[in-house]
């Protein structure tokens, strides 16, 4: 009988195990999504310094007992220019969103906000982006949806525009506020 070398065996073995991960990744639910693993987890900090002209957003803004919607956001980021006018209609209808500007300069942030108006009861400034990584932020815009108690609910990655906006954003906020 023929010995079989270890090393003979080692590269099946490393295909299966490869081949396993991708098919275990293309059955989640939507194997487009990012996941958050602070879904279900408190909010973590928010930035120490607020977007000149504005309300400085606080940790305990994120615990006052009413759902915020916190938007991460750069005034040279173009998507975060598109999703602009949706803002503006979810403060006109009501939520409370907050803003974390990160990577931008203070001016630049503070005239955006100016020039195309301010959807924020308060804003967090983020300039070396060390809080959206805490927060998960792989790129802005990103979106979170966090309970009165400072729970995160839920996190979109991208503009809040168009279909998904519609199909997955809008309906995980109206669960948030039953």
């Amino acid at each position: 009988m023929a010995k079989v070398s270890p090393l003979m065996i080692l590269p099946p073995v490393i295909f299966a195990a490869f081949a396993g991960l991708a098919i275990s990744g293309m059955m989640r639910d939507n194997p487009d999504e990012l996941p958050s693993t602070f879904v279900g987890q408190q909010a973590p900090a928010v930035p120490v310094e607020a977007v000149q002209g504005t309300t400085q957003l606080t940790d305990a803004n994120l615990r006052a007992g009413d759902v915020t919607i916190v938007n991460f956001w750069a005034s040279w980021c173009p998507p975060c220019r598109a999703e602009h006018p949706n803002l503006l209609d979810l403060q006109a209808q009501g939520y409370r969103i907050a803003g974390v500007n990160f990577r931008d300069q203070q001016d630049q942030a503070s005239q955006y906000l100016t020039d195309y108006e301010d959807p924020f009861f308060a804003t967090g400034f983020d300039l070396r982006g060390r809080v959206a990584i805490d927060w998960g932020v792989t790129a802005p815009p990103e979106t979170f949806i966090v309970d009165g108690d400072g729970t995160v609910l839920f996190r979109f990655v991208g503009p809040l525009v168009g279909s998904d906006y519609e199909q997955r954003f809008l309906p995980e906020l109206a669960k948030a506020l039953q």
